[in-house]
């Protein structure tokens, strides 16, 4: 029963018919323990009642203000008189709090008033009050007009004395061509040399115009200049203070792990492809857990994290569902904070094994239609090298070109269109990208689909903090849409079609989950949804115009599911 109280050890009774595992909860891939389900359950149920803090989870149409969904975590831990309990954490702070009773607190309390960082915060805010009153004194803005309009006022000036000159040009051209004709030796050259004397006089004239210019641009700058420039050593010195400051903090984020041994953000991310602590880092609900169970001389023993709230707008969550540590900023910091523990090995490692031959459903000279199993890779991983486009290039020693038209997700079973030789892969890419290829898959739902049938338009990038996940995006997405329809729905469940218009990464899994699509995850999906047996989506149907034969082929292959 979850306590509100400053002991963050919550018992937990424990039925000894049960085992406890016998490893630690891989956090990056797992299926909760029965006891971490009824720890969350404790925590649901005083989330759905309480009354001790005031946070908009978005679950209330009614309340106002910013809605703001956030990840729980549970740890089920055992103390030195082997007595089992759980403890809890939020990710990032709660109800503008660090500190709320009975769950963990923080690595590093940033919102301490009496801390270092509270108290640099305030001059950071006094020099932010103090670039902001200056950028809105309104001679700043006069400065800025004055030389845009002094620039532009130059360059008319100088195309209206160049449209001048020309013009004067083309007279005197024409006053030579008539003082030949009409004045005697001693007459012309006196005036050749008053036209000469013009064009000189004109030269030094539009010298003289472009110096005057130009200094009445550079006074303009200058008077622009002597605004800005306090404005930009503030700047520097709030740049400066704050890396400072972002510094001291990262320093003060320390890691302990089973071994007893201690690293900083700094150390931790140091070895990563980033080099340097991302946002937020050690902020997240798995960290606060871990550190708070060594520092109590508790045993961690397994652990999960829930949402709780409103989906948010890019990211696929589901209130109340269970979630993964996200791999940007706790993967880092949770493999230094787990050695010394016996873990579970990662799954993902272990997954990508197929002993089997694989299925041909169709096969001539020039290409071949194979049925992939799910969690069989298309192309080599970066730790699993069995796939099969290493299986084809054994299979077709002789082949030519890169032999894989497309690709399927692991989990995704069907089939896969392969080419026999570069001219074949040519013709049919071609088809590929005029979308003359027809592709259909089945797939089953978790819940009842309501709408029969109809188009999904969310475009998708891939979630630089927890690849491989894909988010909706309209800033910098790629476009992604779907047609769909219903087959079937039955025992809470939705048989689908989807037929993909464009072939983004997890594009059908994404449109399926996100609440702005269908709001229902495809039977699991271990990204996206829950894990189940398989992921129950398949590539059923597959239809092209044979590019030797040039006769419409079309295949199926039933799902298994």
């Amino acid at each position: 029963m979850f306590y509100k109280e400053n002991n963050c050890f919550h018992p937990i009774e424990f039925d000894f018919s049960e085992t406890l595992p016998e490893q630690f909860t891989y956090p990056f891939y797992y299926t909760p323990h029965p006891l971490c389900i009824k720890a969350a359950d404790d925590i649901k149920a005083y989330l759905n009642s309480q009354t001790d803090f005031e946070h908009n989870f978005g679950l209330d149409k009614e309340k106002q203000g910013i809605k703001i969904g956030k990840m729980f975590g549970v740890m089920i831990v055992e103390n030195a008189e082997k007595q089992l309990g759980y403890l809890t954490a939020f990710s990032g702070k709660l109800a503008e709090s660090n500190h709320l009773k009975g769950f963990v607190p923080p690595i590093y309390d940033t919102l301490n008033k009496d801390g270092f960082y509270k108290q640099n915060e305030i001059y950071v805010n006094q020099l932010t009050l103090k670039i902001e009153t200056l950028e809105q004194n309104p001679e700043l803005e006069k400065a800025k007009i004055h030389l845009e309009q002094t620039k532009i006022q130059g360059v008319l000036k100088l195309e209206a004395f160049k449209t001048n000159a020309k013009a004067q040009k083309q007279k005197r051209k024409q006053r030579r061509v008539e003082a030949e004709q009409q004045l005697s030796a001693s007459e012309k050259v006196a005036f050749l040399e008053t036209l000469k004397q013009q064009s000189i006089q004109s030269n030094i004239d539009l010298k003289y115009l472009k110096l005057n210019l130009e200094a009445a641009i550079t006074n303009a700058e200058k008077v622009l200049k002597e605004l800005i420039q306090p404005i930009e050593t503030l700047k520097l010195e709030r740049k400066t203070l704050s890396a400072s400051l972002q510094k001291r903090i990262h320093e003060q984020y320390q890691f302990l792990n089973a071994n007893g041994e201690s690293k900083d953000l700094i150390t931790i991310f140091k070895a990563t492809d980033l080099g340097k602590p991302p946002a937020a880092a050690g902020e997240c609900a798995a960290p606060k857990l871990f550190q708070y169970a060594y520092e109590n001389n508790l045993k961690p023993i397994a652990m999960a994290e829930f949402y709780w709230g409103i989906s948010p707008t890019k990211e696929v969550r589901k209130h109340g569902q269970f979630y993964p540590s996200c791999r940007s900023r706790c993967e880092p910091i949770l493999g230094h904070m787990m050695q010394g523990l016996d873990v579970e090995p990662n799954p993902i490692e272990l997954a990508g094994v197929f002993k089997g031959e694989l299925e041909i459903i169709y096969e001539d000279d020039f290409l071949l239609v194979l049925n992939k199993p799910n969690e069989f890779l298309s192309v080599p991983g970066k730790t699993i090298k069995d796939s099969v486009l290493t299986r084809m290039q054994s299979y077709l020693p002789d082949a030519t070109g890169p032999l894989l038209l497309h690709r399927l997700d692991m989990s995704t079973s069907g089939l896969l269109l392969v080419a026999k030789n570069e001219r074949t892969h040519k013709k049919l890419q071609k088809q590929f990208i005029e979308r003359t290829i027809k592709k259909r898959y089945v797939a089953v739902l978790e819940g009842e689909l309501q709408t029969k049938e109809g188009v999904i338009d969310l475009p998708l990038r891939v979630d630089l903090n927890n690849r491989p996940r894909q988010l909706v995006c309209y800033e910098h997405g790629k476009k992604a849409k779907t047609k769909f329809e219903v087959v079937e729905v039955y025992n809470n469940k939705t048989r689908i079609h989807f037929y993909p218009i464009s072939g983004r990464t997890h594009q059908l899994r994404v449109h399926a989950a996100h609440h702005k699509g269908l709001n229902m995850p495809i039977v699991g999906d271990d990204l996206y949804g829950t894990v189940s047996n398989r992921l129950h989506l398949h590539a059923e149907t597959l239809s092209f115009e044979h590019p030797v034969k040039k006769e419409w082929a079309s295949f199926s292959c039933e799902a298994p599911f």
